[in-house]
């Protein structure tokens, strides 16, 4: 069992870089990444609402407890070694406005996937996830 499942929306390019470099990153296996576009989604895991999850970023630890947002991103990349360059986003004074501006960015992802990327929404979605160089996921 994985130490954290994170729940990514598949169809936005930003969102499937940050989980292909996570994969990546995570030599040790603590992560498990789980598309909510894939088939089947809601059967297995039915105590995560899709919609809820494609609002904001949602993750389980290994004990139970639901992080959200920025807080999910900082323990992923705490848990692969390298959350110290998102730890500044969880300081106290920070904290609020970092919250804010990912907010924002949750609500205008695939908008800002297409100015970043040039591509709004993935397009090889399917029941092994998506990703955005058209392989995949699991394929090397």
């Amino acid at each position: 069992m994985s130490e954290l499942t994170l729940y990514y929306d598949g169809y936005c390019p930003l969102c499937v870089r940050e989980m292909d470099h996570l994969r990546k990153a995570d030599q040790a296996g603590r992560l498990t990444l789980v598309d909510i576009q894939q088939e089947g989604f809601t059967e297995r895991y039915p105590h995560i609402d899709p919609q809820a999850a494609s609002t904001i970023l949602h993750a389980d630890t290994a004990d139970g407890e639901l992080l959200l947002g920025l807080d999910v991103t900082y323990r992923a990349w705490s848990l692969v070694g390298r959350g110290f360059w998102i730890a500044p986003l969880r300081w106290p004074v920070i904290r609020w406005f970092a919250d804010k501006a990912y907010l924002w960015f949750a609500r205008n992802r695939y908008k800002v996937s297409g100015w970043l990327t040039g591509q709004q929404r993935c397009d090889t979605c399917g029941p092994q996830g998506c990703s955005i160089d058209g392989k995949k996921q699991g394929d090397n």
